[in-house]
């Protein structure tokens, strides 16, 4: 395995981990479940403060939904593999950046 392919691996790790830790941790201190259904309260500074927490936990609210929608909807295998697509790209970039800005903050070599 390269380390370009090793790097874009454990950035796929990393971005679902912080997606998995950031809709978990609103759950519990929200007592429901985190989802896009936050940017619908119109203009208000909740919603602006929603962006960037869905920006980082999207990944996992995606495949949470396919998955669930898979099992209640009967969705097709085609609509699950894109949706997977979806997330595992967005986790990869949602990984970058964090660990780019680690590395800017002198936390990670």
């Amino acid at each position: 395995m390269t380390p370009e392919a090793l790097n874009t691996f454990f950035s796929i790790c990393i971005g679902f981990a912080l997606a998995g830790a950031l809709v978990n941790g609103y759950q519990a201190l929200a007592q429901r479940p985190a989802g896009f259904g936050l940017l619908q309260d119109g203009v208000a500074p909740k919603t602006f403060a929603a962006v960037p927490f869905l920006v980082f936990a999207a990944p996992f609210i995606i495949m949470r939904n396919t998955l669930r929608g898979m099992r209640v909807e009967s969705r097709r295998v085609e609509f699950v593999m894109m949706a997977t697509l979806i997330a595992g790209f967005w986790s990869m970039m949602s990984g970058t950046f964090f660990l780019m800005t680690l590395r800017a903050a002198g936390l990670l070599v």
